[in-house]
């Protein structure tokens, strides 16, 4: 059976709005903007999708409008949906705003893909190729972590755990955190996350620091923007070039590069060949308005090749 991304993090619905600056507190803007598209883990599995790699959702989603949306653009990616809907809640919202310099910012609120049963996640049978994706969100909701880890723990080491803190997960500190450290098998995460995470100043330092907790064979993927991204494993480290570009908004580029990179490595890929290819995603989604921006494999393709050396 070709390798699987198994999703366990939360899809959510983003109200995404674009706006010249966000306002001071107890102010008032008008957005250029405003449109309402499913977001979060989402973003990872279409990008995974469009580069063809076999993608299932194993988090949960509601009833309702948001719940609805969240299924109808799953569904039209081609993404299987391995959990039933949730009858009690709707799925999540977040408001993402985006400023004209590009950078975003998230109010998000909590809904039904913030619990999850073993029952939910027994729903997939785990191949010893499948790739299972962990959100470093999902360590925060009390209704999910313990079921999670508890199921993480099940699994055959011969599966992937690939692992991306988010913005949210500060240090290795905290028993979520132990418990997940010793599994991971692939850490993908910004620049900005990686320093935060370790207390480095320097990305080879946090390299560094990253493979001393990690198991001596995971791979470390930490972006760099237009830089391109850095990779270590087995104690070699080294920069894949990056493919700078004029961006317009960088919503859901960390996303597309994690896809791809995965689509890249189930495909057979080197560490290597899927970054540059993952790296050559991200620049093509931050010229596009959206979170769920990745490009198709095709279209990786003709910017690798136009910049060939």
């Amino acid at each position: 059976m070709p390798a699987r991304l198994l999703y366990t993090g939360q899809v959510v619905v983003d109200l995404v709005m674009g706006l010249d600056a966000l306002p001071r507190s107890g102010g008032d803007v008008l957005a250029s903007s405003a449109t309402f598209e499913a977001g979060g883990g989402f973003n990872v599995m279409a990008a995974a999708c469009r580069n063809g790699m076999q993608t299932v959702y194993l988090g949960r989603h509601g009833k309702g409008r948001f719940g609805d949306l969240a299924r109808e653009a799953m569904t039209a990616e081609g993404i299987e949906v391995a959990t039933p809907r949730s009858d009690d809640q709707d799925t999540g919202l977040s408001v993402a705003l985006i400023e004209a310099s590009a950078e975003r910012s998230f109010i998000s609120y909590v809904g039904a893909e913030g619990s999850l049963s073993l029952q939910d996640l027994h729903s997939v049978t785990v191949q010893p190729e499948d790739y299972v994706f962990v959100s470093g969100y999902s360590l925060l909701h009390q209704h999910k972590v313990s079921t999670l880890l508890e199921w993480l723990g099940e699994l055959s080491k011969s599966a992937g755990v690939v692992f991306d803190p988010g913005p949210l997960i500060n240090s290795p500190d905290g028993a979520e955190m132990r418990t997940v450290l010793p599994l991971i098998t692939l850490w993908t995460s910004n620049c900005e996350e990686a320093l935060r995470f370790t207390g480095c100043e320097a990305i080879a330092d946090a390299l560094d620091r990253l493979a001393h907790w990690l198991n001596d064979d995971a791979l470390i993927v930490v972006r760099d923007g237009p830089r391109g991204c850095w990779i270590g494993q087995g104690g070699q480290t080294r920069q894949v070039r990056g493919f700078p570009v004029t961006a317009i908004d960088t919503n859901g580029a960390g996303d597309a590069h994690a896809g791809v990179l995965l689509a890249g490595l189930a495909a057979g890929l080197s560490a290597e060949q899927a970054a540059l290819r993952a790296n050559a995603a991200a620049a093509i989604a931050v010229t596009r308005w959206g979170p769920a921006t990745a490009p198709l494999a095709d279209e990786v393709d003709a910017l690798l090749k136009a910049n060939t050396d």
